[in-house]
């Protein structure tokens, strides 16, 4: 359950992550309401999911399915850069992420 709700946080993160985006575009209170309880509903999460796993291992897992999450939200909804380059570099975060909780 600790692992479900850890993976729920970071894509929760990833949501808080495109509102502020969207508040960038578009500047009104129901994107900041989305924000507030994306970024609150993810530390939320993160905070139980710490009860059960290690915190170096959670934070890192949670931070590394924001940067994921984040990169890949960018590349689909706002026309981020696809370079192989990125890829690679995104691919190894959420490889190391994966080994994190291959060894705990």
């Amino acid at each position: 359950m600790a692992w479900f709700t850890l993976i729920l946080a970071g894509l929760l993160e990833t949501f808080g992550v495109a509102m502020i985006n969207q508040l960038s575009v578009k500047k009104n209170w129901q994107t900041v309401i989305l924000l507030i309880l994306g970024f609150g509903s993810s530390l939320a999460l993160l905070s139980y999911s710490l009860r059960y796993i290690p915190m170096g291992t959670g934070y890192a897992i949670w931070t590394g399915i924001g940067v994921v999450g984040g990169a890949l939200v960018g590349m689909i909804f706002y026309g981020e850069s696809k370079e192989w380059k990125r890829l690679v570099f995104i691919s190894m975060v959420l490889a190391a992420a994966i080994g994190l909780k291959l060894v705990s």
